[in-house]
């Protein structure tokens, strides 16, 4: 077996000791690393950390960047690992670093290493919470259109309310332009209330009364649709019960594999099921 063969299944597989091995090693050193980005931000008024740190942050940037170089050099397909998900996630885990030659403050960005640590399901094998994770992703992308739609709706709200509090209070108070009274309802509708933009005519806090009353409910309808979305997945990649044998089929079944009886209560067409299916096996 050749050096780069050996190399690749240490770095790329997991059902070996040393395949195991080196990726909780490199679990343990990413953690290490963005717990050092995170204290660094930490003020230090006797500058006594700065070094260390600075130290640090290379010692992990230089491990990351032969890391990075060996999976390009032991992987089949360079080029498709480079601009693979996780190839720009390697390649962003160590590149702020050098940006701080030219552009100061950089180096924060370094916590999107945390990010590497999704590998932790590869390699302990959480099969469950990767099933559990498709559901989710799946249930996100039904939503996605719905919530788009409520989004644009919810624009047309806050222009309309901002423009009637324009109105109102005259360009005093705050509201001195259109987009300022936009926030404000933004900021309003959203329950958020920094308080910077206040109404004080008796017209104008009845409006924001009413803007605060809508705005709890205008909150719980992007959970609704999305917590129906999870529930209709979930239903989706369940097990199918034979109620005549109590046999547990596939998802996606229609007829019960052991009986032959036929499975009731199924929440989608076998279209559906057939494109969840295949929606399955992309993610």
């Amino acid at each position: 077996m050749t050096l780069r063969k050996k190399l690749y299944i240490i770095i790329f597989r997991t059902d070996t000791k040393a395949g195991r091995m080196f990726d909780m090693v490199l679990i343990w050193i990413i953690l290490a690393s963005v717990i050092t980005v995170i204290l660094s931000s930490i003020p230090d008024p006797d500058s006594r950390l700065v070094l260390p740190f600075i130290i640090l942050e290379w010692v992990f940037t230089i491990i990351f960047t032969i890391e990075y170089a060996l999976r390009i050099y032991v992987s089949q397909k360079p080029l498709k690992y480079i601009f693979s998900f996780w190839g720009i996630i390697d390649l962003i885990s160590f590149l702020p670093t050098y940006f701080t030659f030219f552009f100061i403050g950089y180096h924060f960005l370094l916590v999107v290493r945390i990010l590497r640590l999704v590998r932790i399901f590869r390699v302990f094998k959480l099969a469950r919470f990767l099933f559990e994770s498709r559901i989710m992703i799946r249930a996100l992308t039904e939503s996605l259109y719905k919530i788009a739609i409520f989004i644009g709706f919810m624009l047309i709200i806050v222009i309309l309310l901002g423009s009637l509090m324009y109105v109102i209070e005259g360009g005093q108070h705050g509201f001195n332009s259109i987009p300022h009274s936009i926030y404000w309802a933004i900021m309003t509708i959203t329950t958020v209330g920094y308080g910077d933009i206040v109404p004080k005519s008796d017209l104008g806090k009845f409006l924001a009364s009413f803007v605060m009353l809508i705005g709890y409910a205008i909150i719980a309808v992007p959970t609704g649709i999305v917590t129906a979305e999870f529930a209709r997945s979930g239903r989706l990649s369940a097990p199918r019960i034979c109620t005549n044998c109590k046999n547990q089929n596939p998802k996606g079944a229609f007829y019960c594999n052991l009986c032959g009886h036929k499975l009731e209560n199924l929440p989608y067409t076998k279209e559906k099921m057939d494109t969840s299916d295949s929606e399955d096996n992309t993610l």
